[in-house]
């Protein structure tokens, strides 16, 4: 695993949109097509920006994302699938685009998920990192030892008071309980692995995924066990983190 440190979110953005389209540039010239797996969360905001202005040929992209809340509608604000139909889809019009749905029959929706990411191999996957160091929602502690590719998670109470404090639900209690996640086993099996976590309030998150042995109760502690990880930082995300820790992943 790699770590790059940028100087803000938006400088740390264009340098990941610029990195993501190399990737999937490569994909579209040796197998015809890219597939990828995008993230979503205000962490995510400057590299989309950015990403969608790279010269990709889009329609030859697969489009998969890493999760959504059980039972939320997709006019909800929060829902991820509006943000990156708004954010991506409807920019961009990728070839393809399959959505993690949590509405309707929750159980045939996994069902169709896990038939359509397993038929080729993923290129890229965008992972953000939570405030509570989880990968998808994949909370602490993270079920390392399934080999589903989607899967139905509780949300802790951390992850809950994360997406108040960034402006999805009014109160905690309007967060909904499950979500259906891309589970830890499938976003390992990522060709390249590329997290984008700026900002101050991910300092900590940073701090202990970089100082601690892989364990499930720092679930972002998985990535360092991937070969083509890598983390993209800010200096805000960048404070905490003990400056010899550091230097060894630079």
């Amino acid at each position: 695993m790699k770590v790059k440190v940028f100087k803000n979110s938006d400088e740390l953005g264009k340098a990941a949109a610029k990195f993501a389209a190399e990737v999937i540039n490569k994909a579209i010239a040796e197998h015809g097509k890219a597939r990828i797996v995008l993230s979503t969360g205000a962490s995510q905001f400057d590299t989309l920006k950015h990403l969608v202005k790279e010269d990709v040929d889009w329609s030859k992209v697969e489009m998969f994302h890493l999760d959504e809340y059980i039972n939320l509608p997709e006019t909800h604000p929060a829902s991820f699938r509006k943000y990156l139909k708004e954010r991506f889809v409807s920019i961009v019009n990728p070839g393809k685009a399959i959505f993690v749905n949590g509405e309707g029959n929750v159980e045939e929706n996994i069902r169709k998920l896990n038939e359509e990411i397993t038929k080729e191999p993923i290129h890229l996957g965008l992972i953000g990192i939570g405030e509570n160091t989880h990968i998808a929602f994949n909370d602490p502690p993270a079920d390392f030892d399934t080999t589903e590719p989607y899967i139905i998670v509780n949300l802790n109470e951390d992850c809950k008071k994360q997406q108040v404090r960034e402006g999805w639900f009014a109160t905690i209690d309007d967060v909904p309980k499950q979500a259906i996640s891309m589970s830890v086993h499938q976003i390992m099996k990522c060709e390249v692995i590329l997290s984008c976590v700026p900002y101050k309030v991910k300092a900590e998150a940073i701090k202990k995924t970089l100082e601690n042995d892989v364990t499930n109760m720092i679930p972002a502690t998985k990535l360092k066990e991937h070969k083509n990880a890598y983390i993209y930082i800010d200096e805000d995300s960048a404070s905490a983190v003990d400056k010899e820790v550091l230097a060894k992943y630079l």
